[in-house]
Order: structure tokens, then sequence, then C-alpha cells
């Protein structure tokens, strides 16, 4: 009973680290884990579910509960993100936008709504890095404050990001937390998906920064960058499109779960080549590219697998879904605020990762436990889940520390000679995230309640 609570206690400690420390995180991460499995040895048969053997916890441990699948779907999306941005594409689209609008207020909302839609396959805050130098040269050119601009950029990442499997990594865990493929991310059992839901906050988005820019009626010209190649745009497509194919595999092909891992991972690895052989660059170079990539996460994530892992086969989780199930009274209603609201508030201040593997059991159970049907109550496991998973990204544009894409924003603006302080970034990242999770919220109520 005693190893429960100090496995408790070592997660609770994790993530006070992680919170105070933000960028020694994975540091603490991989001391927990390292800890969790020595104590998984120590006390065989009471940290990790019963095994026979020390090898087959082992195995255990590094086949299930690390999961392989999500890591490399992010190192191969990282990759193509990475290729696309060197490509200058994204560049041409925001030119292009801008001299097809009939004003610059209207070309900056679509500028606004274009990185949304690239953060639906990049890297959010990769996203922001190729965004702003756009935006500053606009902002400079039309004599426009950039601090709503840039934070308008980063809000709308973190938003889209939600969108799709390989948006961001707290969508690739709910989707192989809860089975789904990439199309699942649009329709599932008949119904508007996780994709359609977060397009309602997009839309809300953009009337919101559409009162900030609206009044922008000047015209301006831009010079068009040259696209250095379109191959990596096409990588993009071929993964997107891949990946939708690879929803109707069947199970028995599914290569154990690992299916979608292996095509992104090997599509980034053509890319890699690619970049290489057909753009001549050295040895040097290309490993520039690959060590530049956020290797940080992933061993983040390794960590966060086996202590989350360890806490839900303790019991710690289905303990936590009961508490919560006694606070809402078996409301339906009271269970999905409680899920969103928790949600929101948490990823304003701590990273929405840990969060998420961690709540997404719990989301689950909460509906098994508030189901009664007996009493006509049931509660789809999605109406909770989804709250969860927009709560936590969203949540994250509350504050400026609440996603890294935030902080990044930050940095630019201070460098551009435009610091922002909390109240500042407040002003902007609270009404819009407000007003995007509530649009998103009712229209999940609505279609999933």
């Amino acid at each position: 009973m005693y190893i429960k609570w100090i496995i408790l206690g070592l997660a609770v400690l994790m993530y006070l680290f992680v919170i105070i420390f933000q960028d020694k995180k994975v540091w603490f991460t991989t001391a927990a884990a390292l800890i969790t499995i020595v104590l998984g040895f120590v006390f065989m048969n009471q940290v990790f579910s019963p095994h026979e053997s020390p090898f087959a916890l082992f195995d255990h441990i590094f086949t299930s509960l690390i999961n392989w699948n999500v890591l490399m779907i992010y190192v191969g999306s990282m990759t193509i993100a990475a290729l696309f941005i060197y490509s200058k594409v994204p560049g041409r689209i925001a030119n292009n936008l801008v001299t097809v609008s009939p004003n610059t207020g209207i070309a900056v909302i679509l500028i606004l709504a274009m990185t949304g839609i690239i953060s639906i396959f990049v890297e959010n805050v990769a996203t922001v890095l190729v965004m702003a130098p756009i935006a500053l040269a606009l902002s400079k050119k039309l004599k426009l404050n950039p601090v709503p601009f840039l934070v308008g950029l980063a809000v709308m990442s973190n938003l889209e990001g939600t969108a799709t499997l390989i948006g961001d990594p707290p969508s690739m865990i709910f989707a192989s937390y809860a089975g789904y493929n990439f199309n699942d991310f649009f329709v599932y059992a008949g119904k508007p998906s996780i994709f359609f839901i977060i397009q309602v906050g997009l839309v809300v988005g953009c009337l919101f920064f559409y009162f900030i820019f609206g009044r922008v009626k000047e015209k301006a010209e831009v010079e068009k960058e040259p696209v250095i190649s379109y191959f990596p745009f096409i990588l993009l497509l071929v993964m997107i499109f891949g990946l939708a194919g690879i929803s109707f595999v069947p199970e028995q092909y599914n290569l154990s779960g690992y299916i979608s891992g292996l095509y992104v991972l090997s599509l980034g690895i053509v890319g890699i080549i690619w970049y290489w052989v057909s753009q001549k660059k050295t040895g040097r170079e290309v490993w520039q590219l690959v060590k530049e990539l956020d290797w940080e996460t992933i061993f983040f994530l390794m960590g966060i697998f086996v202590v989350v892992g360890a806490i839900s086969e303790i019991g710690l989780l289905e303990d936590l879904a009961i508490f919560l199930a006694k606070i809402t009274g078996g409301s339906k209603f009271l269970g999905f605020i409680l899920i969103l609201f928790m949600s929101i508030v948490i990823s304003g201040f701590v990273d929405n990762v840990p969060y998420i593997i961690v709540m997404l059991p719990v989301a689950k159970m909460l509906a098994d436990n508030i189901t009664q049907i007996d009493n006509g109550v049931t509660v789809s496991p999605e109406l909770f889940m989804f709250a969860l998973l927009i709560g936590s990204c969203l949540g994250g544009n509350l504050t400026p520390f609440g996603a890294s894409a935030n902080v990044v924003a930050m940095g630019i603006l201070k460098k551009e000679g435009h610091p922002i302080n909390f109240g500042g970034f407040l002003k902007i990242g609270a009404p819009f995230t407000i007003l995007t999770t509530a649009a998103a919220a009712v229209f999940l109520w609505f279609i999933w309640a």
C-alpha cells in the first residue's frame, strides 16, 4: 500500500520541478522515470502490472508503456516541417494573401488563419518562427503595433495544432489512447469530430482579431521571395493523404499499431536524403538540421510515459476518477464543465503534455462512473476526452508561458523593441481563450452530449 503513495509523491515532485524549472524539465522526467523503473524491479508486481519475470517487466515498460508510434510520428513530422520552412513556401503563400486581399486588415486576418492552418501539420513554434518575419515586415510598412499580430500568430497556432493527429503532441497522445486514426479526427461514429469542433473556434478567433485589425484599410505591397523548392510541400501532402489512406488499413495489417509512425518517419528520412543530395548540403549541414529538431520533447515524452504508466497501473488514476465523479454528483454537465475548466486553468500554467497523459484515462473513467444506465444517464467518453483535449490545448493561450509558441512570440517582440509583460499578453490571450474555447465547447456539447 505504501508503494502507491511513494509513486504518487514521486510524480507530484516531478510535476513541481517541471513547472519551476521549465528549461530542465527533461532531466526531472528522465530521473523520475528511472527511479520508477528501479522501484518496479525492487517491488516486483507492486508498481507495474504483474509479470512473471524481470525480463517480462522490462519488455512491458519499453514496448507497452513508451508509445513508440507517437514518437515516430513526432520525429517524422518535425523533419518534414523543418524542410517545409526551409523551402520558403509558407512565405510565398502569405505574400499572395496580402496581394489578393482588398486591404491589409483583411490580409492580417487571412495570415493569422493561414498560420493556424499551417500549424495543423507543422509544430507550433516552427510555425511562429516562419511567420513572424512576415508579420513584422507588414507591421513596419503600415506602422502597425506588432504586438497583437505576433501574439495572434502564437494563439492561432496553438488553437489549430489541436485539429489533427499530426498537429501537436497532445493530439498524437489522444489518438494513441483513444485508438483514433487520421480520419477519425474529422468524423467519428458518424458525428463531426475534433477537427470541426476546433474550426468553430477558428471562426470565432478570426472574428476576434477582425475587431483589432479590421480598421486597417490601407493596401500594402510586398516583395515576393523566391521559393527554394516545392518538394517539401509535396512531401507534406503525401504525409497527409498517406495517413488518411492508412486509416483504412485493416487492424491485422497495422504492424502492431506502428504503421502510421513508420510511414511518417520514412517520409522524414526521404526528406533528409533529398536535403542532402538534391540541395547539395554537406554532412555537417544535414546534421545541423537533424540536431535542431525538438529532441527534448521526445525524451520528455518517454519519461512521462513511464511515470504515468506506473500511476495508472497502480490504481491512482482510477481513484482520481472516482473522486471527480463524487464531486460532480453524477451530473454529465458538471463533469463536462469540470474537465473543461480544470484543463484550461491548469494548462495556462503547466505543460499540457504530462497533464493530458495523466487525464485521458481519468476522463474516460469519469464518463464510465457517471454513466448510469438504470437512471437513463449515459456519457460518451468522447464528450469528456474532447473537452480535455480542447481545454488543455486552448488553455495554453491563456498566459504568456502556457505554451512554447507564446514564449517564442514574446522573445521575438522583445528583440524587436516591443517587450510585452504578463498583463499585456493577458489582454489578448484571455479573451481569445475564453471566446474560442466557449464556442468549441458549445458545439461539442450539442453534438456529443
